[in-house]
């Protein structure tokens, strides 16, 4: 299966077109706002892309693609297809990686756009496909060979192929029984100077004991593909049974061999019991199934190595008879991502972030959340909570992962800041009635940490987080008033810069009344306080008022309110705008280190 195209659009013009392809490539489309913000956001995520391998298809012109990509250009074997298309689609420029799908996926955006595909190289103006950009599901094994070869055919001479690729034939090749060009297709280890292509057929089927070092199975099924002279290349996918969809050692495998990990049912492996040529009554009396290695192996056709061993893992080779498309074999291992999208402004979002957006075919989450991430002018399907509906809302997400799904649970902020992330792992150690089903107790969690609404805040007015802060938040819901009362007091004591989340709302009023209150005991009415509503979006107001003139009754829940410390300052600008710091110290270390002098 190859991988999605990322379509990137540069301007808010371009927003359409990039959509429009990404639902006619199956990519996914991202927004790196206005031309001129190109070098920043846009550059670090051009090169994580590149360096994934991930094709890139730019809406803007030639020249910023070569710009931003030209720190990350290296291996010309190893790039991935880039292609500028022009705004109106009339024009589209193969950048990087002509024979590697670039040519053919020009040609293929150019018949959606109706423009015109400017393919410069020999091969691919007389052929559809260059010999070293075979299609997906085949790996060539010697790219030095494929030169010499295609130079010989232009010349005239015609192909003997030995092995199955129909492909060949439909690019337009000649092929003869006595051709002057040998072509091998196998799954076998590549003859050194034969021009060979390895399809993507093998399935590898490993079982292992919980626990087992990752480099032992690797190890297990190196030798497994090597005593059987078959290559590494033609792997397709690691298959196991679902109950070890967190087994460590199986994603390090499949990230060894850059295949994806695929996972079966006991049941489904059962179905093959009498193909199995050596089940176990252990094995079954364990899992329910009387084989895993070589059970996996065989759902993609045939047993071709049976059953390898040692002290804690087992091993099988399967041969599909054709390239298979694993995205119809088994099913994957569900992940979640714990995605924090920051205050909401597009250009503070993390690259990871994005990145995990993008890669999830379900977004989950409170419904303004979703709102403030609909830039990205995405194609998944979203999953609407409620504000109130937490626990719902998680569990929801992890069971949609336990399908096999990438799901993005989004959290405004960072995810770990009063948000959904403790309570994802709160559930998945849940016991009891609030247990989860076992398959969303195995999901892989992964997060993705955005900018909290305290960081966002003091950046806005300066840098009151100079010094030792804490976070306090003032909604009694989940946590008793008395120890809500019981931090402020020990925070005003402490003195610590402090933020207050959940401020205020229409039924409780005076905590924050009681904070000022409280702070006013420990610190001087000048202390700088600062008040930031709707951070990073249209109607964002931030303003620094003194600790003595500052009034609770203006504050509402799309606010956060920073108190200073004793040491904290604040002062006016020449550009009329009040900051406010704490100081960490430094002056006082300098001077005194001069009074040593």
């Amino acid at each position: 299966m190859e991988i999605e195209p990322a379509i990137i659009s540069f301007t808010s013009q371009g927003y359409d077109l990039a959509n429009r392809l990404a639902k006619a490539l199956g990519g996914k489309a991202y927004g790196c706002g206005a031309t001129e913000k190109y070098s920043g956001q846009a550059q670090g995520l051009l090169g994580e892309l590149f360096a994934a391998r991930t094709p890139v298809i730019g809406i803007c012109a030639t020249a910023i693609l070569v710009r931003l990509l030209a720190p990350v250009l290296a291996d010309k074997q190893s790039e991935p297809p880039v292609i500028a298309v022009s705004g109106d689609g009339k024009h589209v420029v193969p950048v990087l990686g002509g024979h590697h799908g670039a040519n053919a996926l020009a040609k293929q955006i150019a018949s959606i756009t109706g423009g015109v595909a400017a393919i410069t190289t020999a091969s691919d103006a007389r052929f559809l496909r260059a010999l070293d950009e075979p299609p997906s599901g085949y790996a060539l094994a010697n790219p030095g060979t494929a030169k010499p070869a295609m130079a010989a055919i232009l010349n005239g001479a015609s192909i003997r192929l030995d092995g199955h690729a129909p492909w060949l034939a439909e690019a337009g090749y000649p092929l003869a029984e006595g051709g002057e060009v040998s072509v091998a297709v196998s799954e076998n280890i590549a003859s050194p100077g034969m021009l060979t292509y390895h399809p993507k057929t093998l399935v590898a089927g490993i079982g292992c004991a919980r626990g087992t070092p990752a480099e032992e199975v690797i190890a297990l099924l190196e030798k497994t593909l090597a005593q059987a002279g078959l290559t590494p290349q033609s792997l397709a996918a690691i298959a196991t049974i679902d109950i070890k969809s967190d087994e460590p050692a199986l994603h390090a495998v499949a990230e060894h061999f850059t295949v994806p990990l695929r996972l079966f049912s006991a049941t489904e492996l059962a179905e093959e019991r009498e193909r199995v040529p050596n089940p176990s009554t252990i094995v079954e009396a364990e899992t329910g199934t009387p084989s895993v290695a070589e059970a996996a192996a065989l759902k993609c056709g045939q047993l071709l190595v049976e059953k390898q061993k040692i002290k804690n893992a087992t091993c099988a080779i399967g041969r599909a008879q054709a390239p298979l498309d694993v995205s119809g074999f088994g099913a994957g291992p569900g992940q979640l991502h714990i995605v924090g999208i920051g205050p909401g402004e597009a250009s503070q979002r993390t690259l990871s972030a994005t990145k995990a957006l993008g890669a999830s075919s379900d977004w989950v989450g409170y419904g303004l959340y979703l709102d403030l991430i609909a830039d990205l002018h995405a194609e998944q399907k979203q999953h609407h909570f409620d504000l109130g509906d937490e626990e719902i809302r998680v569990r929801h997400a992890l069971e949609l992962a336990a399908t096999g799904k990438n799901v993005a649970l989004v959290c405004s902020g960072d995810g770990q800041i009063y948000a959904m992330a403790a309570l994802v792992f709160e559930l998945l150690n849940a016991q009891g009635s609030r247990a989860l089903s076992a398959a969303a107790r195995r999901v892989l969690v992964e997060s993705h940490p955005g900018i909290s609404a305290l960081q966002m805040a003091s950046a806005r007015a300066g840098a009151l987080l100079g010094h030792d802060f804490c976070a306090i938040s003032l909604s009694d819901l989940l946590t008793p008033r008395h120890k809500i009362e019981a931090r402020l007091e020990a925070a005003a004591k402490g003195d610590f810069v402090v933020a207050f989340y959940n401020p205020r709302s229409r039924r409780r009023t005076d905590l924050l009344d009681r904070a000022k209150a409280l702070f006013l005991e420990h610190r001087p009415p000048e202390t700088p306080v600062i008040v930031a509503s709707s951070l990073g979006r249209g109607d964002e107001k931030v303003r620094v008022v003194e600790l003595g003139h500052f009034n609770p009754e203006e504050v509402d829940m799309l606010t956060i309110v920073l108190f200073g410390s004793s040491q904290s300052r604040s002062f006016l600008r020449g550009n009329g705008k009040t900051v406010a710091f704490t100081p960490r110290g430094y002056a006082n270390k300098v001077d005194a280190a001069r009074e040593v002098k």
